[in-house]
């Protein structure tokens, strides 16, 4: 009989900042429910304290404090959470004197990805991101982690109480240290084991393109409208945590990969970059990045920038990159449009405009797919004799022929062809289509 956990209710606070705009706050308290809600949770109420600068002891002062502690009470609130993230001194303390769960955003979206993480190597990531999060905090954080039993069997704990197993207050550090280097250890391998992964498909000369955007961007949703995929897709926030590969032919008759990648988000707490390298490492080497846009989304353009400042942390940003404005079907053609030209001006790239959900682009995004791809066909010029006709039957089928003569001799070939192909060509040519190569690249 599975357990139905009840709704918690929260109110979260945000503080505004010298430079910060209303907006802004607004659009990020907007994200942070969002957040809770994907994670069970209901927010009642929302406060915001304007300040020249975060209070050391409790961020929002100890005025502020107090009105908090009685509208909790008041609206009957299970967690008092804040868009920053708490110091662990502030949680514990504002958790002393409100009487109640306090939370921050970090929390939240380690809770996120603890209800959504799947595989092995999901799982170790999320649980290596919680313990990161929790060392600091072992010295009484009250309540909240006294709650805390292992993976998703918290029961009515609720969020922060998933988690990663062996995390109780008395734990000791040394054994929250073991347990860390026996996730980082894990995290390795699996590393190792995609390397060789990828290195197979260098060694077969298969290019990689990977998608990356904001959360909810339609990633996934684009991933099955490309490749006919059947990768699961939610209207949630992180639905995809663990990479998904697909392969593509595209129409001039190369095959590439096409990979599916976790979501980024504002103020994407340190400790999950860090667990998370391992898997977002493949941007950073992909030969072209599909940056996926909800163009429905009012706050695109501050998503398309919290982004960019994502995979520069990751060094992923010097990667080429192909603008996608997705969910084109739900959102207004002028407003589209509008978006695509301040786009173009920002960047200097047009982005092609696509709806998953339609495949509306769907051919146009492909065609620019392929034109972005550097080509890996090699122009070869030879003869090749009667005896060796195999290889001009090659040429035509793993390339394209430009020239064919046929003399005494032999087949006077002129092909565009893969590398394969002009690896067997080699010895009958003008030229050495490899000369420029290092020495040794074959191998």
């Amino acid at each position: 009989m599975d357990i139905i956990r009840p709704v918690e209710r929260a109110v979260i606070v945000g503080v505004q900042l010298p430079g910060v705009t209303t907006a802004d706050l607004d659009a990020s308290l907007d994200e942070l429910t969002a957040l809770l809600d994907t994670a069970g949770a209901e927010v009642v109420e929302r406060v915001i304290q304007r300040r020249d600068s975060p209070d050391p002891g409790t961020f929002i002062g100890r005025g502020k404090v107090t009105e908090l502690r009685d509208l909790v009470a008041a609206v009957g609130a299970d967690a008092l959470v804040f868009d920053d993230e708490l110091t662990p001194a502030q949680q514990r303390t504002l958790e002393e004197l409100v009487k109640q769960k306090v939370l921050d955003r970090t929390i939240v979206i380690l809770d996120i990805f603890a209800q959504h993480a799947t595989s092995k190597e999901g799982k170790a990531q999320v649980e290596l991101a919680q313990l990161l999060y929790l060392l600091p905090r072992l010295r009484g954080w009250g309540e909240a982690l006294s709650r805390q039993a292992g993976g998703r069997v918290a029961g009515g704990a609720g969020i922060g109480g998933r988690g990663p197993g062996e995390t109780q207050l008395e734990v000791d550090r040394r054994r929250i240290m073991r347990r860390m280097g026996k996730l980082r250890r894990d995290l390795a391998d699996y590393s190792r084991i995609r390397a060789t992964k990828a290195a197979e498909r260098e060694r077969n000369r298969v290019q990689e393109v990977a998608l990356v955007g904001y959360t909810n961007a339609g990633k996934s949703s684009l991933l099955n409208r490309i490749t006919g995929a059947d990768v699961k897709v939610e209207d949630r926030l992180f639905a995809t945590l663990d990479p998904t590969i697909r392969r593509l032919p595209l129409d001039d008759g190369r095959e590439i990969v096409l990979t599916d990648t976790v979501g980024f988000v504002r103020k994407l707490p340190h400790g999950l970059v860090e667990a998370f390298t391992s898997t977002l490492e493949g941007s950073a080497k992909a030969d072209l990045l599909l940056h996926v846009v909800d163009a429905s989304h009012p706050e695109a353009e501050a998503q398309i920038v919290a982004v960019q400042e994502g995979l520069a942390e990751i060094g992923a940003d010097a990667r080429p990159q192909q603008l996608v404005l997705n969910k084109i079907d739900a959102a207004d053609e002028g407003v589209v449009a509008a978006l695509a030209r301040r786009v173009e001006l920002e960047l200097g790239e047009e982005p092609v405009l696509v709806s998953a959900a339609t495949g509306e682009g769907i051919d146009r995004l492909i065609e620019r797919i392929t034109a972005r791809l550097p080509s890996l066909r090699y122009r070869i010029r030879g003869h090749v004799p009667y005896s060796r006709q195999d290889l001009v039957a090659l040429a035509h089928r793993q390339g394209s022929v430009i020239g064919e003569e046929h003399t005494e001799t032999g087949t006077t070939l002129t092909a565009d062809v893969d590398r394969d192909a002009a690896l067997e060509l080699r010895h009958f040519l003008d030229e050495d289509p490899f000369a420029d190569e290092p020495e040794g690249w074959e191998r």
